[in-house]
């Protein structure tokens, strides 16, 4: 081994992507190019009845303007996850195929011309006339007519969950939390828009598209064109960030693809900054109820979580909002329901940490009510509620880690300090709080084959090719550590190949499950190529190792080395036989040796329980004036399995918890109810913090052995940093403030309303 793996290595893409020299599907240069831009509906709900297209035809460098009366109609196929590694439309529906609007900026004509800026203005020219109808775009306008679906999530995830008797248990607690927590909707915007640019070569297609999932595109475009996946090649090398948004194929890809056959030339379709608040999902408007009940002592007895939010009008998507409130704690009671109000909004999709992100938010800061009515620290709450199985099928964890996280984390943070009592703690005309909550996340078996190609040269480099992609999480460069550390070899002498549908197979590497599945392929397959080379050498009568057990063999550097060998070569018992791959190969005349490795998961009813946890804390300053809130340091501890490289992990880790700090104070998609679409579809009204809002960020990772999550114990790190911190940052503020703010994200109205400004000191 290499001992590649564990090391903090720097990004094997960076050099490429600070000078300039990575290219993205934006950016790919072809000859008699052509651009396309949406023109997306202006009304909430009702129908097209005329697009007059005229004067954009007439518009400089215009090739075509295309109305529904130009799509040919696509087959519609099932909501089903990209994750799954088969197709996975964004949504059931399909855009241009009769006059019917769903929701506001769903595409109602496409405009191509010879440049991007030409195709903006002419979009800008197409005239399009509705019969506008009611629509439904908020929670409050459709309770009355909510309903309980039975799936959720593309249909992946039952809707409800139910163990023990809660109504009995609520009756018999001696404490009760009952509380309602509020959500705006959230949008990722991704620096890199989505794009897509589609080639045809006869009755070939080659789409360049910025997505998650080239195998999911390559699937989804097939079956909603009707054709064979051998005609279609998708090629994702870089990709400017997703969080989510292109782990689904949306719709736009399929019209790229349209439009190109259509104007028998290549086709790049942008999708506007505005119009990606209407293009690729978003975490849905929500309100969760949790209702805790509770022994004087701290026990939990029983949970009831309810979730209700607003679908698109053909698809029943949520958030599985109690998926690890579930698994967590070891209440014998739990109740988890979902109801959905059908809205005039295109489908909710999944955004970093779903489910999780707002679901163990409600459920950490009832707890933090519950500590506070109780008067136990929450640390020690959570630890004395912590379950030791899955409560929801009596399966010990594949690993744990919680109560290590929480003692970590707290010895981290100092939370021993702290004083309980909310809005003693003042430095000048500061409030100062802290805060925390436990992170959890489900470690995501999807079923498909994981496959990779590990080929290895004459010369001792190598190169390893898997069709997954790089978004933006590091996962190149801990698969070029894994292939690094299974040949044996320097990390210098490993090229990995990716991003390519020719390439062996891989599912998308999205839900924390890249680094944990993919690996495992790549592993396996840099193993078989090691052991082949390891098989030809101990079987050699001319190799130093001839006669050696192959699995007393290490290699290091390329070079196979063991202690004792075959008679001829053995000098005395000491003797440590070597011999690199470059003298096996050139006398055996090899120019390489590869092999396909593959990983097949777990089934879904593995019997252990599967989670990833973690524990957070935060420290906050509100402003007892104005009620502004400034995070001022954060800590966490994660058990994340094994983990491949600390540097890549920690940035990951990272970025969720200030999301998570974002969430909880920033983020919020409002909805014009009048004109039924998005009030603040702009980065200059949603807002997201900078670097000067960016606190002191502490990460300890506690790596934990899980046997079961494959050859190399990986449980990913991509989703969980965002769980529980704006939970940690929303306590935070409560114990600075005495106010409780149950409404993301918190405002400083929020605290104005509610603040009791002490005086001033003198």
């Amino acid at each position: 081994m290499s001992g590649a793996i564990g090391r903090e290595v720097p990004r094997v893409d960076g050099r490429e992507k600070v000078t300039g020299a990575a290219r993205y599907s934006g950016e790919v240069a072809l000859p008699g190019l052509a651009h396309a831009r949406i023109v997306g509906a202006g009304v909430a709900a009702g129908r097209v009845t005329a697009v007059d297209t005229a004067e954009a035809e007439r518009a400089p460098g215009v090739v075509a303007v295309l109305t529904r009366h130009d799509m040919p109609k696509v087959a519609h196929v099932p909501l089903v996850p990209s994750l799954m590694g088969g197709p996975a439309p964004g949504e059931t529906f399909f855009p241009m195929q009769d006059d019917t609007v769903h929701y506001a900026g769903q595409p109602v004509a496409i405009v191509v011309a010879d440049e991007w800026e030409q195709a903006q203005y002419a979009a800008s020219l197409v005239g399009v006339e509705y019969e506008e109808a009611p629509s439904v775009t908020v929670i409050e306008q459709g309770r009355d007519d909510a309903y309980e679906p039975e799936k959720i999530f593309g249909g992946f995830m039952p809707a409800q969950l139910r163990r023990g008797d809660v109504e009995e248990a609520l009756a018999a607690a001696e404490v009760q939390v009952d509380t309602v927590y509020r959500f705006a909707a959230n949008h990722h915007n991704a620096l890199e828009p989505l794009t897509t640019t589609a080639v045809w070569e006869d009755d070939r297609l080659t789409l360049y598209d910025s997505c998650q999932g080239i195998k999911a595109v390559q699937l989804t475009v097939a079956a909603l064109l009707g054709m064979s996946p051998s005609k279609i090649r998708v090629l994702t090398r870089f990709v400017g960030g997703a969080f989510g948004s292109k782990a689904m194929v949306w719709p736009h890809v399929t019209l790229a693809a349209l439009a190109a056959r259509h104007v028998r030339r290549p086709v790049r379709l942008t999708v506007t900054r505005e119009q990606m608040f209407t293009s690729c999902g978003h975490r849905e408007d929500q309100e969760q109820r949790i209702v805790l009940g509770a022994r004087r002592d701290g026990t939990l007895t029983a949970i009831r979580h309810h979730k209700v939010s607003v679908t698109s009008p053909f698809d029943d998507w949520a958030e599985p909002a109690f998926g690890a409130s579930s698994q967590v704690y070891a209440s014998p009671a739990f109740e988890g329901v979902h109801r959905l109000v059908r809205g005039n909004t295109m489908t909710p999709t999944f955004t970093r940490g779903p489910g999780e992100s707002a679901g163990m938010f409600s459920l950490e800061c009832a707890l933090d009510e519950l500590a506070y009515e109780l008067g136990i620290d929450p640390v020690e709450l959570r630890l004395r509620n912590a379950s030791e199985v899955d409560p929801n099928t009596g399966n010990p964890w594949s690993s744990g880690g919680l109560a290590a996280c929480l003692r970590r984390g707290a010895e981290r943070f100092g939370w021993g300090d702290r004083d309980p009592a909310p809005g003693v703690r003042r430095e000048g005309e500061w409030l100062i709080g802290t805060g925390m909550a436990t992170a959890a996340y489900p470690v995501a078996f999807f079923m498909r084959t994981q496959r990779a190609r590990a080929r290895l040269y004459s010369d001792g480099t190598a190169v390893v090719s898997t069709a997954a992609q790089e978004f933006g999480t590091g996962m190149t460069t801990v698969l070029t550590q894994v292939a690094a550390d299974g040949l044996g070899i320097g990390l210098g002498d490993v090229r990995l190949e990716y991003g390519d549908t020719d390439m062996p197979t891989a599912g998308s590497p999205v839900g924390s499950n890249g680094a944990m599945m993919v690996s495992a392929a790549v592993h396996n397959a840099a193993v078989a190529v090691r052991d082949k080379m390891i098989a030809a050498a101990v079987s050699d009568p001319d190799s130093p190792l001839h006669g050696v057990n192959p699995g007393t063999v290490t290699v290091e550097d390329g070079r196979m080395s063991a202690d004792g060998a075959s008679e001829t070569y053995r000098a005395s018992e000491t003797y440590r036989a070597s011999e690199t791959y470059q003298d096996l190969m050139g006398r055996h005349l090899m120019n390489d040796a590869e092999a396909i490795g593959s990983w097949d998961p777990p089934p879904l009813d593995t019997p252990y329980g599967l989670l990833t946890f973690g524990a957070q804390f935060a420290e906050v300053a509100v402003d007892a004036d104005f009620g502004l809130v400034r995070v001022r340091r954060m800590t966490a501890a994660f058990a994340p399995g094994r983990v491949l490289n600390p540097l890549t992990a920690r940035s990951q880790l990272m970025g969720g918890m200030l999301w998570g700090m974002s969430q909880a104070l920033l983020e919020g998609t409002h909805m014009d109810t009048g004109l039924g679409r998005w009030a603040n579809a702009s980065l200059g009204d949603y807002l997201v913090p900078v670097n000067a809002d960016a606190p002191d960020v502490d990460i300890a990772l506690i790596e934990v052995d899980d046997p079961v999550t494959g050859p190399l114990g990986v449980k990913g790190v991509g989703e969980i940093g965002q769980v529980g911190s704006g939970a940690a940052v929303a306590n935070a503020v409560f114990h600075a403030t005495g106010v409780r703010v149950r409404e993301r994200p918190i405002t400083a109205e929020h605290l104005l309303n509610g603040l009791a400004v002490a005086p001033h000191p003198a």
